[in-house]
């Protein structure tokens, strides 16, 4: 959506990264038939040889309690589901699974959701705490992600490839401890990102305040496997190992559960609004207005001659008011923007268009074309596709947007 200009040190990392992007396996368009959310992929972050965080005495690692939560969270998404749900998970046990392979099983399994599960750390002190939500991106606010608070979690994440075989073959030049290399990510679009963020604000208003007390909010920062996700994708640091509080919190039981439920809760809401809004290429009939006659006033009698006699006043036409407006109707427009930064309405990103503005949570979403008929926003809508790629059509109902497939 934004223009983004290639400098000449840049070429050689954008075509070789592009080019990696054409061989991510996609998966074949589905049938309207089977659009709903049909299967999501978890993630359990690390695993094996790559501990992930480790806590301050050494005893606890990221690796053992993301496994744990993910099998929590897909036996609930299991059991209420039944075999309406498919889960399939990047590891079930202690192994190492390579970066790039986890988003080869998601791709390969069609996934319709990629969850990834992680646990936050920093180097020093034990302040730093809580959980946040991240989608693939470049986050919009001065001084945020890749240049500040986000770019030592994007590098660790990242850095799991320095522990692949022939990673230097493999990732071709990545370099996941060069801000330079994470340059590439601002430069691709994420045709999910709609949906990616629909699903982590679910999971920030999910989480609440319990059982990890602190929201560090939903950012967009460029983490290599959502990159290479061919579906809705959202990776979920869960606490700080390094917090003595947020590791009480992941130790226990009860915690670990919480955790598990307050995610499941974000998936039960998330698919019902997708699978909703799969039903929703069909605008259903309205019926029209039958015409309304319209008092008339009574016609001012014309001087006859007395000698006549007077007419009977013909009937009137009967006169069908205007329709009325669909206030409390759903809105359908198209979405080209999403963002945490609020932008003016006359920004020359809109080309001219006046936006509507649907803000949820702290995300900004921006919306052309609007109108109360499906039918008339799908004709107008590819004279949009030009001047704003990333677009798609959402419903706009009760202050939230819902994806219209």
């Amino acid at each position: 959506m934004q223009k983004y200009y290639i400098f000449p040190k840049f070429q050689n990392l954008v075509a070789v990264l592009a080019a990696l992007l054409l061989a991510i396996p996609v998966p074949a368009q589905k049938k309207a038939a089977s659009m709903k959310l049909q299967t999501v992929v978890i993630d359990p972050g690390h695993g094996g040889k790559d501990p992930g965080c480790v806590s301050r005495d050494k005893k606890v690692y990221e690796k053992d309690i993301v496994l744990d939560v993910a099998k929590r969270l897909r036996n609930k998404i299991v059991t209420y589901y039944s075999n309406e749900v498919k889960v399939v998970m990047t590891r079930d046990t202690d192994v190492f699974v390579e970066l790039e392979n986890r988003a080869v099983i998601a791709n390969k399994a069609n996934a319709n959701l990629f969850i990834s599960i992680h646990v936050n750390a920093v180097d020093k002190g034990t302040a730093a705490n809580g959980y946040s939500i991240h989608c693939l991106g470049q986050s919009q606010k001065k001084g945020n992600d890749l240049y500040s608070k986000n770019l030592e979690l994007v590098k660790r994440e990242n850095a799991v490839i320095m522990l692949e075989d022939n990673y230097e073959t493999k990732y071709q030049g990545y370099n996941p401890n060069d801000p330079q290399s994470s340059i590439i990510f601002s430069l691709m679009q994420n045709a999910h990102l709609g949906n990616s963020l629909s699903f982590a604000e679910e999971v920030a208003n999910a989480m609440g305040n319990r059982p990890i007390k602190n929201s560090r909010g939903v950012s967009q920062d460029p983490f290599w496997v959502l990159w290479r996700t061919a579906m809705p994708s959202v990776l979920i640091e869960i606490g700080f190992i390094t917090n003595p509080d947020d590791l009480a919190t992941m130790t226990t039981q009860e915690g670990r559960d919480g955790i598990a439920e307050n995610i499941f809760k974000a998936f039960l809401n998330f698919k019902a609004n997708y699978d909703k809004s799969t039903t929703a290429d069909k605008e259903e009939p309205v019926p029209a207005p039958q015409p309304v006659p319209k008092p008339q006033p009574d016609p001012q009698p014309k001087e006859e001659p007395a000698t006549k006699p007077e007419k009977a006043q013909e009937p009137q036409t009967p006169v069908q008011e205007p329709e009325a407006t669909q206030d409390d109707s759903p809105l359908y427009g198209v979405q080209v923007l999403a963002t945490a930064k609020e932008m003016a309405l006359d920004d020359p990103f809109f080309a001219g268009y006046k936006p509507v503005v649907v803000q949820t949570g702290k995300i900004y979403k921006y919306i052309i074309g609007t109108s109360h008929s499906l039918k008339e926003v799908k004709k107008n809508y590819p004279q949009y596709q030009a001047k704003f790629p990333d677009n798609f059509i959402v419903k706009i109902e009760d202050g939230k947007t819902v994806p219209v497939r």
